[in-house]
């Protein structure tokens, strides 16, 4: 073999070898320990079944369960249980009952259920205005507040018919439930002893 051969083929293995030392150098960031380590971490995930599935579950975690929902909204419907058993009228099958007996069940359930929002709301109109008078509804109104029916054409002002006054929540004066009571708890199962 001729030397100039040998000594282009012991150069191009020597960059070679420069070559991949520096590319190393750079992937570790200058720690070959560090290196070392990944190359035992490696083989143990190959190996090891017990740590392969504790290295997949670090890496891709199960997502976390849903949120539980906010139960505050639940708490005037608790209370509209309590005093007036509305959960129970609303999910009985009332088709059989005659009008007599519904009107009279009905009373009582209107009664718990009023003395629930007078205590524990602060109820106000949305428009300050008797019922079927003429109102006018300005330009930039609250489309949340005030519902346009009929031939809506045109832009405000509009002039209508006040077919309801709309309701809104000045004062909310209900209490949290006790620490550690289930809030989606909206009335508790009852059980006599004998």
């Amino acid at each position: 073999m001729q030397p100039e051969i040998g000594y282009a083929i012991a150069g191009t293995a020597a960059a070679m070898a420069l070559i991949y030392f520096v590319v190393r150098y750079l992937q570790v960031g200058g720690d070959f320990a560090k290196a070392r380590k990944a190359g035992d971490i490696a083989q143990r995930y190959l190996s090891d079944a017990k740590f392969k599935e504790a290295v997949d579950l670090v890496l891709n975690p199960p997502p976390p369960p849903p949120p539980k929902p906010w139960p505050d909204p639940l708490l005037l419907l608790t209370l509209m249980q309590r005093e007036g058993r509305l959960i129970d009228f609303l999910l009985e099958d009332v088709a059989g009952a005659d009008n007599e007996t519904l009107g009279a069940g009905v009373r009582t359930i209107h009664a718990g259920c009023q003395k629930v929002l007078k205590e524990h709301l602060d109820l106000e109109p949305v428009l300050k205005a008797e019922e079927k008078s003429v109102v006018t509804v300005p330009a930039g109104f609250d489309p949340s507040a005030i519902r346009l029916t009929g031939n809506v054409t045109g832009s405000p002002p509009f002039k209508g018919s006040l077919e309801h006054h709309g309701w809104r929540v000045s004062k909310i004066k209900i209490n949290k439930p006790a620490e550690g009571q289930d809030a989606f708890v909206l009335q508790p199962a009852e059980v006599e002893l004998a």
